[in-house]
């Protein structure tokens, strides 16, 4: 039988596994929480493998790979970032933040500094969320065009279709069942096929240090530069995505967000340093990928199609558009958290107009708006990945706000008691103005660049403008009130009933 049609026989039956379950969440969602956080019911098993499924995507599998073939060793660092970013939020914040009974970052700042102007968050994450969802999109779409020979709108319309349809009908249960399996996938496809054959096609790693430079083998190959660059980028901006909190939000317990989080960030890791040596032996032993016209990420299809036996290849494919639809689908149910929770309500609020549809009384109304913002910002994501041949540039922006704009407002507001609401307000617009006009510069070569738009000075001033602003503004302004700091602290102790989806508490509604 042909290799190409097991092959594209198994990831067929991986994309009809996924649909199957969305039918399977459906029966176990009944209200908000369901949907949203799974009910806040996930044990260590279950929380470690949607944590580790969520943040490894096509850019730590795919790309992880890649950059091993190109740099050795040191192409590790890229998926190191991002596991120590979950390291860390789960090490020093999971605890505090599943205790919260929240449903967004958003929120958590209302509550933690009683300032309206805080939600203005809200508006950068939903950019950034929508556009995490469109480039894992358009990412696992360049895998069907291989396997099936389709356009690449078509490839976008039916991989969307997929991740829509499961993650529209059970919500987050559905998408922690079917990132249980890609991390299944993931593990076996990465850990137990691709390392041992790529390494035994390559002579071992004696005979992969016999054939390469020595440079491979350097932990700093990559470059110190890009390194940080990594470090500040994926590891800070873990620490604040909606789609990495929403995750802890559905921990069973502050232990399980504590340490099943943790296990994941050593999951990732690992990952890491895996994907590197694959990368590092296939480029001894399929010595010819021209990666460098072709693109990098062209690597890990070479090795499932000529390193692997026959069928095992499938599965690794399978494995590559299971990473990238674990974080396409994390990110869109995300993105509709925040847009019916944070954004609607604040633009709403402009118009002096009220809005909360948390509708207690009738649960499955709750649901049922929820799956129409889900279906809603799916399409959106699904056009914009098809209409954008680069949406990673505007995937850089947000990412570059997310971390130079917000960063500092929401660690300052976990670890700083003389943190204050006016001090946050101004930090954030402050940290996310300079951040985006200094993009702005630098992608239209008014600041001269090599990188352009992916020039890393934006980040660093923008952090250390909002750093700034934030310790200044809160030494000079009055301390957060007594009422919402009562309220703050009761909630971080977790004595506090969960919060409706729309609240957003603000000085004078501390007490409820």
């Amino acid at each position: 039988m042909d290799s190409s049609f097991i092959n594209i026989a198994i990831v067929v039956v991986y994309l009809l596994a996924m649909l199957a379950f969305g039918w399977w969440g459906k029966s176990r969602t009944k209200n908000n929480s369901d949907f949203l956080v799974a009910g806040r019911r996930l044990g260590p098993m279950l929380y470690t493998g949607t944590m580790a499924a969520v943040v490894l995507g096509g850019a730590s599998t795919v790309g992880g790979v890649g950059l091993g073939y190109k740099f050795g060793i040191s192409g590790m660092w890229l998926v190191v970032a991002i596991g120590s970013g979950v390291l860390l939020l789960s090490l020093l914040f999971a605890g505090t933040i599943q205790r919260l009974k929240i449903y967004t970052v958003s929120q958590m700042l209302s509550l933690r500094y009683g300032q309206r102007a805080t939600q203005t968050s809200g508006i950068v994450m939903l950019a950034y969320t929508l556009m995490l969802c469109a480039t894992s999109t358009g990412a696992y779409a360049t895998i069907f065009v291989v396997l099936f020979g389709w356009e690449r709108w078509l490839a976008i319309a039916v991989g969307g279709a997929i991740v829509l349809v499961y993650s529209t009908i059970g919500g987050m249960w559905s998408i922690t069942l079917a990132d249980q399996v890609q991390f299944i996938i993931k593990t076996v496809g990465i850990f137990l096929l691709m390392l041992p054959f790529a390494l035994n096609a390559a002579g071992g790693l004696d005979g992969i240090r016999a054939r390469v430079d020595a440079s491979f083998f350097q932990l700093d190959g990559i470059g110190a530069q890009t390194i940080i660059t990594y470090f500040v980028v994926y590891t800070l901006g873990l620490l604040i995505g909606q789609d990495i909190w929403q995750r802890v939000f559905t921990a069973k317990t502050p232990k399980v967000a504590r340490w099943g989080g943790a296990t994941a960030g050593v999951y990732c890791v690992l990952y890491g340093v895996a994907g590197a040596l694959i990368g590092l032996a296939a480029r001894v032993a399929l010595p010819n990928i021209n990666a460098k016209a072709l693109g990098k990420d062209v690597v890990y299809a070479e090795v499932a199609t000529h390193i692997l036996p026959i069928g095992i290849g499938g599965l690794v494919m399978a494995a590559a558009v299971a990473a990238m639809m674990s974080t396409a689908s994390g990110a869109l149910i995300a993105a509709a958290t925040v847009a019916r929770a944070d954004v609607v309500p604040f633009v709403a609020s402009w118009f002096g107009k009220t809005i909360n549809t948390d509708d207690t009384e009738n649960p499955e109304h709750d649901v049922k708006a929820n799956r129409y913002w889900v279906l809603g910002l799916g399409v959106l994501a699904v056009l914009i990945s098809m209409a954008a041949q680069d949406v990673v540039v505007a995937l850089t922006i947000a990412y570059d706000i997310l971390v130079g704009g917000l960063l500092v407002a929401i660690l300052g507001g976990l670890v700083w008691k003389r943190g204050t609401g006016v001090a946050a307000a101004w930090s954030m617009a402050v940290g996310s103005v300079l951040t985006l006009a200094l993009l702005i510069a630098y992608a239209t070569g008014i600041i001269p660049s090599e990188d352009g738009v992916y020039a890393n000075d934006p980040i660093y001033w923008g952090l250390g403008a909002s750093l700034l602003v934030y310790v200044v503004v809160s030494l000079v302004t009055p301390p957060t009130e007594p009422e919402v700091r009562a309220a703050w602290d009761r909630r971080v102790t977790g004595a506090t009933e969960e919060l409706p989806l729309e609240v957003h508490p603000v000085a004078t509604h501390a007490g409820h």
